[in-house]
């Protein structure tokens, strides 16, 4: 170990574990989403759901074909 290029290696892996571990231990104390903001978009998500729906009967209904439309005009 007394080559330089093996105590380059080893400063490099100890700043590179040192920066690991500072984001790890960062990562930890992240705070969740608040609830509130959670059940917000869970409730936007819902909506577009409902949405959906009623878009998907509106085109699958007979009344919506478009070619039987343009031939009765």
């Amino acid at each position: 170990m007394n080559s330089p290029f093996a105590f380059v290696l080893s400063i490099i892996a100890i700043a590179m574990c040192y920066k690991l571990m500072n984001t790890w231990l960062k990562q930890r104390h992240v705070k969740p989403e608040s609830n509130e903001e959670l059940e917000e978009t869970l409730s936007k998500i819902d909506l577009l759901e409902d949405r959906i729906k009623v878009l998907e009967r509106i085109i699958t209904e007979n009344k919506f074909d478009l070619k039987s439309e343009i031939d009765s005009l």
